[in-house]
């Protein structure tokens, strides 16, 4: 594994490349919401895949990880440019582009954007489809987030050591995977400007009746196969809307990982590689 970093349009992006001499193909992997990274997202999936053969290159977005907070706000569609200028300073072509829950909205838009570069998606867990937040908290989440509330709720859940290994019960539900060197890194992550980065892209999401971005409409158009990986146990975005979204998309295959919630390849890591493996062999040749 290398950490690089680029001056881009956008500003400086930290990145991690696991580049083998062998590469047949390369994966760029974009990581989700909140203090998330890289690291904490794909440093173990990297390795991995780049043992099959692979390049993987993951990023930490404008504000995430090593990414410094950039001068502009920071909403969904700023990071899908940020990920075309990624790309092109890398002078990517006939990439496979997947991503978890943010991450894998950004594919999606990525994917529509620029479908000529692009060989296929890999969603997991993704962002984007549905109109508003699940579970009826729709309209409470969207008046906390403007009172403040949520932001707060957010960084003090966070940061503190009890409250932290409640909230990941939802996202991972193997206990085994929730690790006391896991809930370090994330508490380490939570000083970093991420949740600054986030907080920006949450407001301007959350609108009072829906949220902002939702692909749904333009999958039935979607130009490249795809991969859905998804959690049985996610209660954040509902299994349902991933397999909606199989269901219109052309080409998309759905994977559906037992007993896993949210961060389902930190929570069923063999089961999600198996899969990704199995999908990136099948694609034809770059």
């Amino acid at each position: 594994m290398m950490r690089s970093t680029l001056n881009l349009p956008c500003g400086r992006v930290s990145y991690l490349d696991f580049h083998p001499a062998d590469a047949t193909r390369t994966v760029v992997l974009l990581h989700g919401g909140g203090t998330d990274s890289a690291e904490l997202s794909w440093g173990d999936v990297g390795p991995r895949l780049a043992t099959c053969g692979f390049r993987v290159i993951a990023p930490d977005h404008p504000g995430c990880g090593e990414s410094p907070l950039p001068s502009w706000r920071v909403t969904q569609q700023r990071l899908v440019a940020y990920v075309g200028e990624l790309v092109d300073a890398l002078g990517l072509d006939h990439y496979v582009i997947g991503g978890l829950s943010l991450g894998g909205g950004l594919s999606i838009g990525h994917t529509l954007e620029r479908p000529e570069r692009v060989a296929a998606a890999l969603l997991l867990d993704s962002y984007g489809l549905m109109p508003r937040l699940a579970g009826g908290r729709h309209t409470l989440a969207w008046a906390m987030q403007r009172t403040g509330l949520l932001d707060s709720a957010t960084r003090w859940m966070a940061t503190n050591p009890t409250m932290l290994a409640w909230s990941l019960t939802s996202l991972i539900r193997d206990p085994a995977r929730r690790t006391p060197e896991l809930i370090s890194e994330v508490l380490a992550a939570a000083h970093n400007p991420g949740f600054t980065a986030f907080e920006q892209w949450q407001r301007d999401e959350l609108l009072w009746n829906r949220l902002k971005t939702d692909y749904t409409p333009r999958l039935a158009d979607f130009p490249r196969p795809a991969l859905i990986i998804h959690g049985d146990r996610d209660v954040g975005v509902p299994l349902s809307r991933a397999r909606a979204a199989a269901a219109r998309m052309p080409n998309a295959e759905l994977k559906v990982v037992a007993g896993a919630g949210h961060w389902v390849q930190r929570d069923q890591p063999d089961a999600v590689i198996a899969a990704v493996v199995d999908f990136l062999r099948r694609l034809p040749a770059p």
